[in-house]
């Protein structure tokens, strides 16, 4: 088993694309068949003033009695009503199609958020964050401008076309065969074009991403830039990537300028055409004067939405590249898939066992080599080894971050993978090196590890995080700070320092009343003050837990239940801390090093 990874976009056609994205957003067709109604009655009222001028000029102005201002007023009263109700029509189809599309776009953007989140983070490390933000966000966004207004276009337009072409043939067929002769080579040249205009998009789009994701590098990056003295480099990149995508969509938008072009030039042919072959026409006997007139209002009609048709096809194809991208991310298979009618892993005392487990990573070769291990229940268990030894696979396979690729992984004799995920994430918990904290309070980052909202909102989620802090003897430190647990983290928890940070996931983690901890040990860089808190803290958490910990230092394994020495993906020993010293192997060849460098 191979980690999947992010496609750039889905290899599916325009219409196949368009389909698809129907399929997975289908709230963007509810109650199509009434706005398709009103799109008719819209489209219809359209073609009402060539039809009243028509009668106007041959019944009224140019009646054999002489003019006739009594229809003058009929027809104009009566196609002004036609046109106020064609005018409310079309706007029910504009506040129809927005509502429609903004619920199918909606939940478009929560679907493919999900699946982001179910992506295993190494099949999200093969993008950049910024870009793949890009596609919940402004890839969304085409699709919206397309379909809230190339898409209402396109429909009114396309009915338009059809209404005026039908009216035509009744006033000359002659002439209207005429007008489709004009402009059959502009739809061949544009069937083409589209082809061009779709991956010029898919370029565009790319680019996007890709700008959005330097940006965010430098953005996030800052102090280190500023630090390095790297703000020259830093900005060569971010500027290389504003040109390309600069470059790119003034490409795009070259080549639809130059078919939109084309189209003005067909339509202003085509009137003359008109004019010429239906005053030889008129001159014959074939047509009235109004008809005439009228069939010129009518080329019009239909001229116009094919001179639109080029700014459709510009939003149709950043829609349909935007499209695609977003369906990349939602068909990207999972790789640590939920089972749905799995076993919910019963609450108590965790044990954790590992049978032949085989990793490798995705194009790398295998760093975990046949593991049989035995964790048993409320253990303190502490993996140690040199930096790419394993540690941090085994501790990511026994949260379910991963599967093994042979073999399996078994929490209470249940293999993970039959395990519910909702009821494993209840049971397991990470804390990792660096805790991950939202830009809100201390308070209420901690809040965030109770699993269900407290039964008595805000003020018993407060008791239950003051109690929290007790328990782990975090009040001094709460005391000290600003706010106290109202005090703001900041952005990534930036307001507070390395060790704070632990802190606030060691208080979130022991709210989340977990059965195993798992914990990456990270206190190599805080002051001795603060990493005697952590430890202290730490002991609370781990007090009557399964735990196990990822020792970057032997003092954790000489407090340990249970050593774990893992050397070039293999378990080489196992024992307390006693044995494994007097045993002379691995562990105490590191053990021997580490006092040596501590004296």
């Amino acid at each position: 088993m191979s980690e999947s990874r992010i496609a750039a976009a889905s290899s599916l056609g325009v219409v196949a694309t368009l389909r698809r994205g129907v399929q997975i957003s289908p709230q963007i067709t509810d109650g199509l068949w009434l706005t398709l109604a009103f799109a008719v009655v819209a489209a219809g009222g359209r073609v009402v003033v060539p039809v009243a001028v028509q009668r106007t000029i041959d019944d009224g102005i140019l009646a054999s009695q002489g003019p006739d201002a009594g229809r003058v007023a009929l027809f104009t009263v009566l196609a002004a009503g036609a046109i106020v109700v064609a005018g409310l029509c079309s706007a029910m189809v504009n506040v129809r199609m927005f509502r429609s599309t903004e619920a199918g776009l909606a939940a478009l953007r929560v679907r493919a958020f999900r699946h982001v989140h179910d992506l295993s983070t190494l099949s999200q490390g093969t993008e950049r964050r910024g870009a793949l933000v890009s596609r919940v966000t402004s890839d969304v966004d085409t699709i919206s401008l397309f379909v809230q207004s190339g898409g209402i276009m396109l429909l009114v337009s396309s009915l338009q076309v059809l209404v005026a072409t039908a009216l035509m043939a009744v006033y000359s067929w002659q002439l209207t065969i005429v007008v489709w002769l004009c402009f059959v080579p502009l739809f061949l040249v544009l069937r083409r074009a589209q082809r061009h205009v779709n991956a010029a998009y898919t370029t565009v789009r790319a680019r996007i991403g890709a700008m959005l994701g330097a940006i965010s590098e430098a953005v996030v990056g800052a102090e280190t830039v500023r630090a390095y003295g790297v703000a020259r480099r830093t900005r060569r990149r971010v500027d290389a990537s504003i040109e390309a995508t600069r470059s790119s969509q003034a490409r795009a938008q070259v080549l639809v300028a130059s078919v939109f072009s084309g189209g003005v030039l067909v339509a202003n042919l085509v009137l003359a055409v008109v004019v010429v072959v239906g005053t030889l026409l008129g001159v014959g006997g074939g047509l009235t004067a109004g008809q005439v007139v009228a069939f010129l209002f009518l080329v019009q009609l239909f001229t116009g939405p094919v001179q639109m048709a080029t700014e459709i096809l510009n939003e149709l194809q950043n829609a349909v590249a935007g499209w695609r991208r977003v369906l990349a991310v939602v068909e990207t298979p999972l790789d640590v898939v939920d089972a749905p009618d799995g076993v919910v892993s019963p609450r108590g005392p965790a044990a954790v066992s590992l049978r032949g487990v085989r990793y490798a990573y995705p194009d790398g070769p295998e760093v975990l080599h046949g593991i049989d291990l035995d964790l048993p229940a409320r253990t303190k268990v502490a993996v140690v080894g040199r930096t790419g030894s394993g540690k941090t696979t085994i501790a990511k396979l026994v949260t379910r971050l991963m599967d093994p690729t042979e073999g399996r992984v078994l929490l209470d004799g249940v293999d993970l993978r039959d395990v519910r995920l909702e009821s494993l994430r209840r049971r397991v918990v990470l804390v990792p090196q660096e805790g991950f904290l939202l830009d809100a309070t201390v308070g209420e980052n901690v809040a965030y590890g109770l699993r269900e909202p407290a039964a008595g909102g805000a003020a018993d989620a407060a008791e239950q995080v003051a109690a929290a802090v007790d328990a782990l003897g975090l009040a001094d430190w709460v005391a000290d700070l600003p706010a106290g647990l109202d005090t703001p983290v900041g952005q990534r928890g930036e307001a507070l320092s390395a060790g704070e940070r632990q802190l606030v996931a060691i208080a979130r983690a022991y709210i989340a009343e977990p059965d195993l901890l798992v914990l990456d040990e990270a206190t190599s860089a805080v002051d001795p003050a603060t990493e005697v808190r952590i430890a202290r803290a730490l002991d609370s958490l781990t007090s009557g837990r399964s735990t196990l910990t990822i020792a970057h230092r032997l003092s954790t394994a000489e407090a340990s239940d249970l050593v774990v020495v893992v050397d070039d993906g293999h378990v080489a020993e196992v024992g307390t801390h006693t044995e494994l010293v007097a045993a002379g192997g691995v562990y105490a060849r590191m053990h021997a090093s580490w006092v040596a460098q501590t004296r």
